[in-house]
C-alpha cells in the first residue's frame, strides 16, 4: 500500500474544512426542539436530523479531545432508549479547544452534520457531530456512562450487509441491524463509550501511534498472533483500532502477539484511516508476547535460492541500510538471487532529473559485505524519468542482486527502459533478445508504474528465467469500512492489465520451451486469492508457491489489522513439479513496531 504520511499531513492540515466541506446535507435547515441523542442517531446511518438545527440537546461529557483540527467534545445520554440500532453518543465539534471537563452535564444547542473522512469521494462512512455548538454546562462532577464493552460474544461474525442497489451499493439508508452484521454492531455505537479487555494487538503500533487489537482471539488466528485475512468474504470482524487521547509519547510500542490487558476505554470513533476506532482515554498495560524476527534456513549446494524483497523508498540517505542487509545476511541467509522493490535513484525525491540508482545499490552491496554477506552484483534498467509512479522525483525500480560465486546473468546487450524485451528459440532452448530487458514498457498498462524487469540467470549449468515486478498499489481503493459494500477496488483495472502483460510474456517462454524454469516474482500489490493473481497463474503458466503454506501462515504485509499477502513467488510447472520446492514468508518487518520496510522478505529454494 502506499505510505500514508503525505496524505496523513493533509488531513490534518484540512480536517476542520473537510468537516463543512465534507457534510451530507439532507433537508433545509430547520428547527427541532425536545431531540435527544438516540433521536439524532437515529437506526440508518445517516441522521434524520441531518442539516436541521437541535436544541438542548442533553447528555455527559465522556471525553474531549483537545488536539489536532478535530477538536472538541463527545457527549453521551445518561438515561437510553430500548432500541438496540441507536447510539446514545455523539461528537460536539468545537473547532478549538473545547472548554467542557469529563463528567460536566451539558446542554447542546448546533447543527446536526455528517461528516465523512476523507471526503465524500473517499467512499467512507459518515461520523455523525453537532457542529457550530452553544454548550450550556448544567452541573459538573457527573459520573460519566458505564463503557459498552465490545468482546467476541457482542460482535456478530458477519462483517456487512450488502449495499443497496438502487443506492450505487451504498449502507448508509439501511436500517441498522447490530445483532446481525459487524459494521451495524460498531455503528450502532458510533461516539458512545465502549470498552475491551485484554485484547491481542493483530498490527503493531504505526508511527502515528495507532495500532489494531481483535476482540476475538480465535478469528483466523495465525501462529505468530495476527489475524489473517484469507478472503475477500473474510473481513476479521474483531479487528478494531486503537488510538490515545493522551499523548502520543505515552503510546504503547506494540508487536504482532502482544496484549493490551487490563481494560482500554473510550468513546468509538470513525475515521479516514482505519474506519471504527476507539480513542482510548484510558489505555489498557502492555503485555509482551515475546515475537522475535524469523530466520529461514540455508539453502544447500544444490539449491537455488531466490528472494523477493521490497526494501521502502531506499535511497542514499536513509538510515536503514545496516538493517538491511543485516536482514538480507541473517535472516535470509544470503540468497543467491534477490529481487528489490522500490530502490530510489540517488538522490531519492529530490526532483530534478536524476534517473541512475548506482549509488543506492553500490551502497546497499557494501553494507551487505560489512554484515558478513557475499559481495552481490548487480542489474537492473534506469526508468525514464518521474514515469514509473512512487515518490515524486524517486524513481523507484526493480533491481537484481545476485551473488556471482554461486549464480551468473547472461547479459544480452540492448536492453533499455523503452526496449521491449522478447523472446526468441537458439538450439531448442528459450532466450531472451536483451538481458536485463523491460516487458512491453510502451504499454498503457504501465502509465506511472514500474515495469517489470526480466533476466536470464544460470546455476550449475540450468537456466532461469526471473522476472521482477512492482504492480500498481492498491491507492484509491475503497475500504473495508466503506459505506459501499462491497467496497470498490477500482486499482485492479490496471493491475489485472498489468498481470495479463506478464503472464503473455510467461507464455512466450513456455511456447518456446515448455520446461522452461521461469520465476516471476515482487511485490503483487494484491493477494494470492486475488482476480490478479489468477491473471498471473493463467491456465497453469505460473503458479504462486505462498500456497504451499497453511493458511495461517499465509501473508506478507499487515494493515488494518489483517494479515495478507502483497508480496509473492510464482513459479513455471517444471518447477512445481519437483518435489524439492520450499518457500518461506519470512516474518522480520510486518508485525514489528520498528520495522526497517513495511514488506516482509520471501524466499523460494529449489533444485532446477
Amino acid at each position: 500500500m502506499p505510505s500514508r504520511s503525505s496524505a496523513r499531513l493533509a488531513a490534518l492540515t484540512v480536517a476542520a474544512v473537510c468537516s463543512a466541506a465534507s457534510a451530507v446535507v439532507l433537508t433545509s435547515p430547520a428547527h427541532a426542539d425536545s431531540v435527544r441523542i438516540h433521536d439524532i442517531q437515529g437506526t440508518t446511518r445517516i441522521s434524520p436530523y441531518a442539516g436541521q438545527k437541535v436544541t438542548d440537546v442533553p447528555g455527559i461529557v465522556t471525553a474531549t479531545r483537545a488536539y489536532g483540527s478535530s477538536r472538541g467534545f463527545w457527549i453521551q445520554d445518561p438515561n437510553p432508549d430500548d432500541d438496540p440500532r441507536t447510539s446514545e453518543g455523539v461528537f460536539v465539534f468545537t473547532s478549538s479547544a473545547p472548554k467542557v471537563a469529563v463528567g460536566d452535564s451539558v446542554t447542546v444547542t448546533g447543527t446536526v452534520s455528517e461528516y465523512v473522512p476523507g471526503g465524500t469521494s473517499s467512499g467512507n462512512q459518515s461520523v455523525t457531530e453537532i457542529t457550530k455548538p452553544t454548550v450550556t454546562t448544567v452541573s459538573t462532577g457527573n459520573p460519566v456512562p458505564a463503557p459498552v464493552v465490545i468482546d467476541e460474544n457482542s460482535v456478530p461474525d458477519e462483517y456487512t450487509p450488502a449495499g443497496d442497489t438502487a443506492a450505487n451499493g451504498s449502507i448508509n439508508g439501511l436500517t441498522l441491524a447490530p445483532s446481525t452484521y459487524a459494521l451495524d454492531y460498531y455503528e450502532s455505537l458510533e461516539g458512545m463509550n465502549v470498552q475491551v479487555e485484554d485484547a491481542r494487538v493483530v498490527t503493531a503500533t504505526d508511527p502515528y501511534s495507532e495500532l489494531w487489537v481483535t476482540v476475538k482471539p480465535h478469528e483466523h488466528r495465525s501462529r505468530r498472533g495476527g489475524t489473517v485475512y484469507g478472503s475477500y468474504d473474510s473481513q476479521n470482524t474483531g479487528r478494531l483500532q486503537i488510538q490515545s487521547l493522551g499523548a502520543t509519547a505515552d503510546f504503547p510500542k506494540a508487536n504482532v502477539g502482544d496484549t493490551l490487558t487490563g481494560t482500554t476505554t473510550g468513546p468509538l470513533d470513525f475515521n479516514q484511516f482505519g474506519g471504527y476506532t476507539l480513542v482510548a482515554s484510558r489505555l489498557g498495560t502492555l503485555k509482551s508476547g515475546g515475537l522475535e524476527r524469523e530466520t529461514t534456513r540455508k539453502q544447500s549446494s544444490r539449491e537455488l535460492a531466490v528472494a523477493t524483497y521490497n526494501v521502502e523508498n531506499l535511497d542514499p540517505s536513509d538510515t536503514t541500510f545496516a538493517a538491511h542487509a543485516a536482514a538480507i545476511v541473517n535472516n535470509l541467509q544470503s540468497p543467491d538471487i534477490v529481487s528489490l522493490e522500490e530502490i530510489q535513484d540517488d538522490n531519492g525525491v529530490t526532483d530534478d532529473g536524476t534517473v541512475d540508482a548506482s549509488v543506492t545499490v553500490n551502497k546497499l552491496i557494501d553494507a551487505i559485505v560489512a554484515a558478513g554477506g557475499p559481495k552481490y552484483d548487480w542489474r537492473s534498467i534506469n526508468p525514464v524519468n518521474d514515469q514509473d509512479g512512487g515518490q515524486p522525483g524517486g524513481n523507484i525500480r526493480q533491481v537484481f542482486l545476485f551473488n556471482p560465486e554461486r549464480v551468473s546473468f547472461v547479459d544480452r546487450a540492448g536492453g533499455d527502459s523503452t526496449t521491449a524485451v522478447g523472446v526468441t528459440k537458439v538450439a531448442g532452448k528459450a532466450e531472451l533478445t536483451v538481458s536485463p530487458g523491460r516487458i512491453d514498457p510502451a504499454n498503457a498498462a504501465w502509465k506511472d508504474s514500474r515495469k517489470p524487469l526480466a533476466g536470464e540467470f544460470v546455476f550449475r549449468g540450468k537456466t532461469v528465467f526471473v522476472i521482477a515486478n512492482h504492480l500498481v498499489s492498491k491507492g484509491g481503493d475503497q475500504g473495508l469500512a466503506s459505506q459501499y459494500q462491497p467496497p470498490t477496488r477500482s486499482s485492479e483495472i490496471q493491475r489485472h492489465a498489468q498481470a495479463t502483460e506478464v503472464n503473455a510474456f510467461v507464455k512466450d517462454i513456455l511456447k518456446v520451451q515448455k520446461n522452461a524454469n521461469v520465476i516471476a516474482l515482487g511485490d503483487m500489490n494484491d493477494f494470492e486469492f486475488s482476480g490478479t493473481a489468477k491473471i498471473l497463474e493463467g491456465d497453469g503458466e505460473l503458479w504462486s508457491a505462498i500456497k504451499s503454506l497453511p493458511r495461517s501462515e499465509r501473508y506478507t504485509y499487515d494493515y488494518q489489522g489483517n494479515e495478507q499477502v502483497l508480496d509473492q513467488i510464482l513459479i513455471s510447472p517444471a518447477i512445481r513439479r519437483g518435489c524439492d520446492v520450499e518457500y518461506d514468508s519470512v516474518h522480520i518487518n510486518a508485525e514489528f513496531n520498528d520495522q526497517i520496510s513495511d514488506h516482509d522478505p520471501q524466499v523460494l529454494r529449489f533444485r532446477p
